[in-house]
């Protein structure tokens, strides 16, 4: 006896009973599994960004020399931030930790740098030598200093100023000559 099919032997797919509820469940399943998911992902990501917000670093009125002098102005800052995203800073490299890593960290670079003028500065004060050749308890000392320095919060929220000693006005103005020479000094606004 021969058999004949007409549909490639795919008819008893067909005749089973709940075979099409069985697949729109499933399905119905998986969308609800992905909106959820959203939801889920995108409120986490609202809450995060929220906290961030309200935690962010915040810029001072002033910064101030220990003798009264003003080094940058809050207005400073938020000009320089305002440069910064104009030129795509972001895609320069990170800030805090936040943005491209396809170059440096700008506020370690910074800080490394100030660090290192600094112990340089002290260490040829102290002891008329380069800091590399000084003896363990020296470069200790000067480290100890240098931790006291850079980790002391000298913000005063009544005057909305910070107040740094004038050698670290000193390491910033060297620093800042650097960043100058590294991005080139801009004449007009940006």
């Amino acid at each position: 006896m021969v058999r004949h099919q007409s549909d490639n032997g795919l008819s008893g797919l067909a005749a089973r009973p709940g075979a099409g509820r069985r697949s729109r469940t499933g399905l119905r399943a998986l969308w609800l599994v992905l909106i959820v998911t959203v939801v889920v992902s995108f409120a986490v990501l609202l809450y995060f960004g929220r906290e961030i917000y309200q935690v962010a670093p915040p810029i001072p009125d002033s910064i101030v020399i220990a003798d009264g002098n003003e080094l940058f102005s809050g207005d400073d800052i938020r000009q320089g931030q305002d440069v910064w995203r104009s030129v795509g800073g972001q895609e320069l490299g990170s800030v805090w930790g936040h943005g491209a890593y396809t170059a440096p960290d700008w506020t370690a670079d910074w800080l490394h740098r100030e660090a290192l003028w600094l112990v340089e500065s002290w260490s040829s004060d102290q002891y008329g030598a380069p800091y590399d050749n000084l003896t363990p308890q020296e470069s200790a000392a000067l480290q100890a200093r240098l931790q006291s320095e850079l980790r002391t919060n000298t913000y005063d929220p009544s005057t909305g100023a910070i107040t740094l000693s004038a050698d670290r006005a000193a390491a910033i103005g060297a620093v800042q000559s650097h960043n100058t020479s590294l991005f080139g000094k801009r004449s007009g606004a940006c």
